[in-house]
Order: structure tokens, then C-alpha cells, then sequence
């Protein structure tokens, strides 16, 4: 402190090292997005952080400073991946690929990082494959423990990887899903990779691709738990920092667009590098993933859209209408946080999972129920917070169509379903 002046300290990239200077989006004050209150917690200090996104000049690496440690966000987490019946599908169908495109047997070695309640690996387990989680909730590694599926609660990283292999476990397969935007320090997460990964094996990774999110405006999907944002480009040169080379990628509907990785150490050889690598990289470079001015331009569209979301909830709530939320998923927490809506616009919302029932959504205090709350109450209209998931919502939730109830999706922009569609998919049309 000099005088009145008080000395900021500036931010570093996590990968590369370089001062961040310009911001890609900045989204105020949020409270971390899966902290989900109780009743009596209601009326005590909630903490709420900076949601300031940046972007770094040197190697485009999108990112969020760390306010909170992984200690605190994911030691007791409400997210449990099995109460997405699409994301259990989804998991099931990758198992049933690896075992065949890897040749995986009884003698082979899968490690799942942030392997979470056991959905995905209990495929493997079914088929008689050596199994591996590492999972530092330990709320949900208990599920997973009590399946039957070996797991280690801990954070990983490089001194994790080398006490798994220092016990005799070297992996033929490393899977990620949704983990590696969750890690502050990228580069101890990566060379842990490294380590673990045995000499002929593969890691795959799966994350949001920062390129489909500033595409189709998925703005919500940024929250602290979520420390990067990743192209392609930028995770071939994490990657490849690691003695990493990246051999292949597919792209993918979930979360609104992701990626799937395949990874190999850079000095095996016996795996070629797939044109889809070439192909994906020119196309971000061809969007301007390169250059920083395509980064800066995102803000405004995210401050009209906020606009856009307002001006249908004021017009609905003048014209006497009713508003429920379904799912209290941590991108409604976001958009929710961001666009100051609280119970003057939404009536409660509901969740699938008990973890979430009858707790209140941070920051906003919006309560949670369960999906029967809907048919008890006959809201005009239903917000669909996990829009990724949509499809299966409405599916679930055809009968507001009975009452005259729509289906309203927030991202890319507002858009509403109306009764003539609802009766069409209750018809099976």
C-alpha cells in the first residue's frame, strides 16, 4: 500500500506464464455455482467471487483467476453424473468404443480421473477390466465404493500419479470427462498424465469446446468450478508442453459441443496422428482462435442476450404469468446470478436429484423440488436452466402441453416451445 493507492497483483496464465491482461468476458459477482444451501443457511454470508473470464495473448488459454481452492469446491460435491439418463448412455457407448478400438481385456489397466459416482466405470467392470477411480469428493467416491468400483479419494495430479504407479498401476487407458476445464493447475494435472499413462496406452479427455461455446453463445456454462475454457489449439500445446502428443479428436453433442481427445506419450510412435487433428486446427485458426481481437468481441453478445432474457421475463410476469425453472443445474446458477433473477421472476425450480431437493440455488435462493412440484402447480411456463439436456427434459415433462404450459430455452437466446409442438411430441410425431 502506497498512500491511498492499494497495489493489485496481476494474474499469470496458468499454463504459459504470461501477465492477463484483457478480459473475455466479465459476468460480476457469482456465488460458486454447486453450493447449495439449506434452510437454515439462508439468513448467514454467502460468498460470492468475481466471475471475470480472461484470455491470455500468449497461448489463448481462456480462463478464470482462483479465488477458491479445489479443496473447498469438490471435496463435498452435489453433481452425480447418474441422474442423466443421457449422459449414462452416452458413458455406456464410450465403453463399449474403447474396449474395441484399444483392444482392452482382463489384463488390461483403466484409470478414470474424476471418476465421480462409478456411472462410466462399472462399464468396464461388467467386462471383467481391471478398474481404477480417482475422485476427491468423497461424498460421491462413497457411492462408487459401495458399487464395487475400487476408487481413490484424491485430488490427481502429478504426486497422486506417481503413488498409483510407485503401487504397481501404470494405466493402458486414462479417462477424463469434464475434468480437465475443472483444475487450476493445469500443468501438475497434465504431467500426472504423463506418469500414469503407460508406454503404449492412451488418455482421452472430453471437455466443452471453447469454440462451439462462443459459437452458440454458452456463456452459462462459465462458473468457478470450471478454472478453463479449452480450443483445440491451446490443449495441443498444453499437451504437447507434457511430452503428450494428441492423435486424434472427435467432436461432440454434449455440453453443448465438446471435444474428445486421444493422447499418446509423443515417443510412440505406433499410433498415427489422424487428419482430424489437421482438419479441426485449421478450421480454429480459419475462425480466428489465433487472434486475440476474436476473443474480445464475445462480451457485448453476452450483455444483449441478458437483455433479451429480462425483457421475456418482465413481459410474462406483467402479463400474470407463472415461471418454474427445471433443473438446478450449476449453468442456471450462472445466468440466474448474472441476470439478478430471483423469486420476482421464478416461482421455485425442481431437480431430478435428491441431493438438490430441498436445498436453495446460491445466491439467488431460489428453492428446489421435486419434478411432481410441476404438476401440482401448472406454471405457464417451464425455464429449461440445463439446456444441453432439453430434448430429455421435454420428454420427461410432456404434459404441461395438458394445461397449455410452453417449454422456454435460455441459450443461444430465448426461445419458446409452445403447446402445438408439445402435443406433437406427446403424440410421438
Amino acid at each position: 500500500m502506497t498512500g491511498d493507492t492499494l497495489e493489485m497483483t496481476q494474474s499469470v496464465c496458468r499454463f504459459c506464464g504470461t501477465a492477463l491482461r484483457h478480459t473475455f468476458v466479465d459476468l460480476g459477482m457469482s456465488p460458486l455455482a454447486e453450493s447449495w444451501l439449506k434452510p437454515s443457511q439462508l439468513n448467514q454470508m454467502e460468498p460470492f467471487y468475481p466471475l471475470h473470464v480472461y484470455v491470455c495473448e500468449g497461448c489463448f488459454l481462456v480462463q478464470l483467476e482462483e479465488f477458491e481452492s479445489p479443496e473447498h469446491i469438490f471435496s463435498d460435491y452435489a453433481y452425480f453424473s447418474s441422474y442423466s439418463e443421457t449422459w449414462l448412455q452416452h458413458a455406456k457407448a464410450y465403453v463399449e468404443m474403447a474396449i474395441g478400438r484399444f483392444g482392452l481385456n482382463e489384463q488390461s489397466q483403466v484409470v478414470e480421473i474424476a471418476s465421480n459416482d462409478g456411472y462410466l466405470l462399472r462399464n468396464f467392470v461388467d467386462k471383467g477390466i481391471n478398474v481404477l477411480g480417482v475422485e476427491p469428493a468423497a461424498n460421491v467416491a462413497k457411492v462408487a465404493i459401495e458399487r464395487g468400483i475400487p476408487t481413490r479419494v484424491k485430488f490427481f495430479g502429478e504426486e497422486t500419479a506417481r503413488q498409483v504407479v510407485a503401487e504397481g498401476t501404470q494405466a493402458d487407458l486414462i479417462v477424463g470427462n469434464n475434468v480437465l476445464a475443472h483444475v487450476p493447475k493445469l500443468n501438475d494435472f497434465v504431467e500426472g498424465l504423463k506418469i500414469l499413462l503407460s508406454p503404449g496406452g492412451t488418455i482421452t479427455m472430453e471437455f466443452p469446446h471453447l469454440m462451439e461455446l462462443m459459437a452458440k453463445n454458452e456463456f452459462d456454462t462459465i462458473y468457478h468450478e470450471h478454472f478453463s475454457y479449452l480450443s483445440f489449439t491451446t490443449v495441443k500445446q498444453v499437451f504437447a508442453a507434457h511430452g503428450l502428443t494428441v492423435y486424434d479428436v472427435e467432436e461432440l453433442p454434449t455440453h453443448g459441443g465438446s471435444l474428445r481427445i486421444y493422447a499418446r506419450h509423443t515417443e510412440d510412435v505406433s499410433k498415427a496422428v489422424s487428419e482430424h487433428v489437421e482438419e479441426l486446427k485449421t478450421r480454429e485458426e480459419a475462425a480466428g482462435f489465433t487472434r486475440l481481437e476474436t476473443y474480445l468481441s464475445f462480451s457485448e453478445r453476452v450483455k444483449e442476450t441478458k437483455r433479451k432474457f429480462l425483457e421475456f421475463l418482465i413481459r410474462a410476469k406483467r402479463e400474470g404469468k407463472s415461471v418454474a425453472a427445471y433443473g438446478a443445474a450449476a449453468k442456471g446458477v450462472t445466468l440466474l446470478n448474472y441476470c439478478g433473477v430471483r423469486l420476482d421472476f421464478i416461482d421455485y425450480a425442481v431437480d431430478l436429484s435428491p441431493h438438490k431437493q430441498g436445498h436453495f440455488m446460491p445466491g439467488i435462493h431460489i428453492p428446489i423440488f421435486h419434478p411432481d412440484k410441476i404438476k401440482e402447480t401448472r406454471p405457464d411456463y417451464v425455464l429449461i436452466l440445463p439446456w444441453n439436456l432439453k430434448d430429455e427434459i421435454m420428454g420427461q415433462m410432456a404434459c404441461i402441453g395438458e394445461w397449455g404450459g410452453a417449454f422456454v430455452v435460455p441459450i443461444p437466446e430465448v426461445t419458446v416451445c409452445g403447446p402445438s409442438l408439445l402435443e406433437k411430441m406427446a403424440a410421438g410425431a
